[in-house]
């Protein structure tokens, strides 16, 4: 399949994208990805191994919008919310709820 990334044509296959990520141990992903056998590949290192430029010339959706075409499983990584830490006592606190508030004469 003939494809544009960065401005430069590619004539990619799916078996050429198979050959070309053989041995190529997979970097922590942290966005979108590019699942290539049972691996998930982040999709700019995918780009960077097919097409052999800086990973700052072409965007991720190029990558994924060739690759996609190839018939490859492209997703995103939903963003993580940070965990919030509570300690064992807010927790104990929160189980059994809060006491009434007690107003004292002159607090109305």
């Amino acid at each position: 399949m003939r494809c544009v990334i960065a401005r430069f044509p590619f004539d990619l296959t799916r078996s050429g994208v198979l050959e070309s990520m053989k041995g190529v141990k997979p970097e922590p992903v942290t966005g979108a990805f590019v699942i290539i056998g049972r691996r998930h590949y982040p999709a700019k290192q995918v780009g960077q191994v097919i097409t052999r430029q800086d990973r700052r010339d072409f965007s991720t959706g190029e990558v994924l919008r060739a690759l996609g075409h190839l018939g490859f499983t492209c997703r995103t990584r939903p963003a993580v919310a940070p965990a919030l830490t509570t300690s064992p006592y807010q927790r104990a606190s929160e189980a059994l709820g809060t006491p009434p508030v007690r107003l004292t004469y002159g607090q109305v």
